[in-house]
């Protein structure tokens, strides 16, 4: 396996950062491993750090909710590999991580050897996922077309939507993307569109469903 691996560890818990470190510390020849504490942390990595080769998540961040988290980091880099590690490992969390983008999913009482296994499936390409573990299929009809709905968002219109989500203007939001003001309006206008919704208002509730609703069974 090729050396010089990045990798970013978020997760909000020292100790369990400090753990990952120490199951993916082997993983080629002395990899780069950047910590971040919080959702801000992450998000800022992701946007400095160059190149990364995988990022370990947990859906339980500061700053973040559920698997709207992991919707927004997605948007920033769409071809990173984000494997999700998370407490809530019920099939339904699991199978939602996977649909909105994530590589796999690590359970936080997964094994050193199960980790570094997870890890370097997913490095070479593969989808990491607990063995043996019926994913079965979405039973909510309303989360099944909001998750096809989000999946059918551009990269850059995934971003503009966890912007309105934090509450930016547009103004603001084409600060931070770099781009003009009419050009956020068109991709809210496209947003609103793909989510069959009327305003921004609705557009972030419809995130914040995706984001509560998918970890509040665990």
């Amino acid at each position: 396996m090729p050396s010089g691996y990045t990798f970013v560890i978020a997760d909000d818990h020292p100790l369990f950062r400090g753990a990952l470190r120490e199951a993916i510390a082997g993983i080629g020849d002395a990899p780069c491993i950047v910590e971040a504490g919080d959702f801000e942390s992450a998000k800022t990595a992701l946007l400095g750090e160059g190149d990364i080769d995988l990022l370990l998540l947990d859906l339980a961040m500061p700053g973040a909710s559920g698997l709207s988290g992991l919707i927004s980091l997605h948007g920033i880099q769409p071809s990173l590999p984000i494997v999700v590690v998370s407490a809530h490992d019920d099939p339904v969390t699991i199978r939602r991580a996977l649909e909105l983008g994530a590589s796999g999913f690590i359970s936080k009482s997964a094994s050193m050897d199960d980790i570094r296994s997870a890890v370097r499936t997913v490095l070479d390409g593969g989808i990491a996922a607990p063995a043996e573990m019926d994913l079965g299929e979405e039973r909510d009809p309303e989360i099944s077309n909001l998750i096809r709905r989000l999946q059918t968002l551009t990269p850059q219109q995934t971003r503009v939507l966890s912007m309105l989500g934090e509450g930016l203007l547009n103004k603001q939001i084409a600060y931070e993307l770099g781009v003009s003001e009419a050009t956020v309006k068109a991709h809210v206008s496209a947003i609103l569109q793909k989510l069959s919704v009327d305003s921004r208002t609705q557009a972030v509730i419809q995130l914040a469903k995706i984001g509560t609703d998918s970890i509040a069974a665990a």
